[in-house]
């Protein structure tokens, strides 16, 4: 897992957050309403495709324009792991299940694709069965057998080739490590990996050492796509990816444009997640974000690609100029600091919630983009797309309730807690290319130098993240007493979202997310407490509790359940935002007028 699934957020002015903050709380003013003011290209107004669907059509033809500004880190299904990335695969790979195509809340929920059904569920929750689809077939119209969705899977192992992406099945399927991948595989056929069975080419059956009630989500992820094994180019496959979808590549140039044509051998009659009404797909990626949004005003391109939001001069302008062109969805990410426990002083709780206390989180709001762009001040750990979230309802530190203000006697009481009356000296580590980021370290060290926390920000080379914050020792050498990060879930639920983050078996020497360097028994025996229960009610129960267990622990300082603009072109058709891309456009099934 990365820090972030839809890392290549745009580098955003600092200059310009708070300016645009106060513009945003004006200029959009009524959330959620279907607000045409502003609409001079009779789009369908503001807020109209958020969590629900903005001019519906299933008419076919045309180019469907994607801009961006930053390529995927891989195109390969197996490496991929932006969040556009996955979304966007759709359109040339299937899975057994996939995320249901609606809006909202319901298009988190998995529903079958290239399998006629979900799973076969036996053995304890240990055995998942399926089969597959009559007519599903290859770009060349060869038939995609059972083998083929093995051998995509199998994929997953041969980290030393295929690093980067998520490696969910993997863990799940061969927690032991004893499977070597199909490069390695000395079997006839590359198809060794024992927990997985192929008894016919329309029959898939999965063998799990231990239950995981979200097996089925990791299925839906695209690294569960199917790979030919006669097509597998290996490193070089994320250049020219074979297609099991209604388009094929046919052309690619890395960070300069895509093009997508139709597949021809696709047959709708095999798939009931696509409508696959564009006749051409095109992405063109810009160096500059800025330019980028320009063009998308102008009409020149439909939507970004990267869905992390306009720059702070596009959205200012589109606000007042074409309000009835943007969404303003919730988009799955926390974004936080968080206290490592290896760190004096706070090995010890009391000088954590002494930060939490003393931090002006209306501040924080604002630094991030304000209440619109940036998003509602965060209370807790748990987004609001992930099953026993609770909002700013559950608010363990008074945080909402004060309406963000620092809660100044209360950190006093904290720090005479900790024995550190006076106050004491820590770091706060940020990332030296994300702007927005540097903005709440200061304004974070403003307000805790009112309660004598004396704060020194140390900026580090983001691209550098899994060596300097994701290593323990050096967290622990440079005195990195606070982390600024953020995170969203890989799949919706508290195990796609909160286990790498929490769980003591995930501190890792390098590369560590579990920044916190938690190891709570009670954590980790609710975690495991969680893969095994089968039951949804219990699950969304005990996936509220482990929210609970972590924020009592003082860990963390939410700063905000993060918010965007995001550019909807007029000629867009079947437009809506979906959880289960994080407030993401579900791209799969969008047409143009």
């Amino acid at each position: 897992m990365t820090t972030q699934r839809t890392t290549g957020r745009r580098k955003q002015a600092a200059a310009a957050v708070a300016v645009v903050a106060a513009l945003l709380t004006t200029a959009a003013c009524g959330g959620s309403g279907d607000d045409k003011s502003g609409d001079k290209q009779g789009a369908a107004g503001f807020n109209a495709g958020n969590n629900k669907v903005a001019n519906a059509s299933a008419k076919k033809g045309g180019t469907l324009k994607f801009a961006g500004a930053q390529d995927a880190d891989s195109w390969d299904t197996t490496r991929g792991y932006y969040g556009f990335a996955w979304n966007f695969m759709r359109y040339y790979s299937r899975q057994l299940v996939t995320n249901q195509t609606q809006p909202g809340a319901e298009g988190a929920k998995v529903t079958p694709d290239l399998a006629t059904s979900t799973a076969k569920v036996t053995d304890d929750g240990k055995t998942y069965t399926y089969t597959l689809r009559d007519g599903v077939s290859w770009e060349d119209g060869k038939p995609i057998t059972s083998k083929d969705v093995k051998y995509g899977i199998e994929r997953v192992w041969a980290q030393d080739v295929l690093s980067g992406g998520p490696v969910y099945l993997k863990d799940v399927l061969d927690p032991k490590g004893t499977y070597t991948g199909p490069y390695k595989d000395k079997s006839a056929d590359h198809l060794g990996l024992k927990a997985i069975s192929t008894p016919d080419d329309k029959t898939i059956v999965f063998h799990l050492p231990a239950a995981n009630s979200d097996f089925e989500e990791m299925l839906a992820l695209t690294s569960a796509s199917p790979v030919r094994a006669d097509m597998d180019t290996k490193s070089k496959y994320g250049l020219h990816p074979f297609s099991s979808g209604p388009y094929k590549f046919k052309s690619y140039t890395p960070n300069k444009a895509i093009v997508l044509e139709r597949n021809t051998n696709w047959k709708q009659s095999s798939d009931p997640i696509r409508k696959a009404l564009p006749d051409q797909i095109t992405v063109n990626f810009f160096t500059n974000a800025n330019d980028m949004d320009q063009r998308l005003i102008n009409g020149d391109y439909d939507l970004d690609i990267g869905q992390t939001g306009m720059s702070p001069q596009g959205r200012t302008i589109a606000l007042k100029q074409h309000k009835g062109n943007l969404d303003n969805p919730v988009s799955g990410y926390v974004r936080y600091a968080v206290m490592p426990k290896t760190v004096a002083p706070f090995d010890n709780e009391h000088c954590r919630k002494a930060v939490i206390y003393g931090a002006d989180h209306k501040s924080l709001q604002t630094a991030r983009g304000g209440p619109i762009a940036g998003g509602d001040i965060g209370t807790n750990m748990l987004p609001p797309s992930v099953p026993g979230a609770e909002g700013q309802k559950y608010d363990p530190y008074g945080t909402a309730a004060n309406d963000g203000a620092a809660n100044i006697a209360k950190a006093k009481e904290e720090l005479k807690a900790c024995g550190k009356p006076t106050g004491f000296k820590t770091t706060i580590a940020v990332r030296n290319n994300k702007p927005v980021e540097v903005a709440t370290a200061e304004s974070l060290q403003a307000s805790l130098k009112k309660v004598g926390i004396t704060v020194d920000i140390e900026q580090y080379d983001g691209a550098q993240t899994a060596g300097i914050i994701g290593s323990p020792s050096n967290v622990k050498k440079k005195g990195f007493g606070i982390i600024i990060m953020g995170w969203g879930p890989d799949f919706p639920t508290v195990q796609g979202f909160g286990l790498p983050l929490w769980d003591g078996k995930y501190i890792l020497d390098s590369g560590n997310n579990n920044f916190g360097m938690i190891d709570d028994k009670a954590i980790n025996g609710l975690f495991d407490s969680y893969v095994k229960e089968l039951d949804a009610a219990k699950k969304v129960s005990i996936s509220t509790e482990i929210n609970h267990k972590v924020m009592e622990g003082g860990y963390y300082l939410p700063f905000v359940f993060e918010k965007f603009i995001n550019w909807r072109s007029t000629r867009l058709t079947n437009v809506y935002t979906t959880d289960g891309y994080s407030g993401q456009y579900d791209f799969v099934n969008l047409g143009v007028k």
